[in-house]
């Protein structure tokens, strides 16, 4: 009986705890706009679009959202057990090892463009950001 008690002395006592330390979700989640350009350097391919991500959330989910709005968007990636999502294709056109080609992801904030250190399962855009999917090479023979 006494070990019981303890028993349910403890849960309570965890719970208690857990109500302390998990952040409490009130209204609705904040949405981040950002824009998106597929730009393509073997063609004159280049397209810009506007979405949006919720506040906190990772740029596959900005892409998603944006292909589902039916603006001809439309992407796919795969999958690495070790490294995430790795964007494979947009509107069509596929990234090829046999021809050194993929697709790069660059952002522009306040005028500055870096590329990303991380895939579109991690990076979290900023309000305003500016995403290029950019369909480049990774040979020194570039096109």
């Amino acid at each position: 009986m006494a070990l019981q008690l303890l028993s349910a002395l403890c849960s309570a006592a965890l719970l208690f705890t857990l109500t302390l330390v998990l952040p409490v979700q009130t209204g609705e989640l904040k949405t981040v706009p950002i824009r998106v350009t597929v730009k393509d350097d073997f063609s004159t391919m280049l397209q810009s679009y506007h979405t949006s991500v919720l506040e906190g959330g990772v740029l596959y989910g900005a892409l998603r959202r944006l292909e589902e709005s039916n603006n001809g968007f439309k992407f796919t990636v795969t999958v690495d057990p070790n490294f995430g999502l790795f964007l494979e294709s947009v509107n069509g056109v596929a990234g090829s090892e046999a021809k050194q080609k993929y697709w790069q992801i660059l952002s522009e904030h306040d005028g500055t463009v870096t590329v990303l250190d991380v895939g579109v399962g991690c990076y979290q855009p900023k309000t305003d950001e500016h995403i290029i999917l950019k369909y480049t090479t990774w040979s020194k023979d570039s096109h």
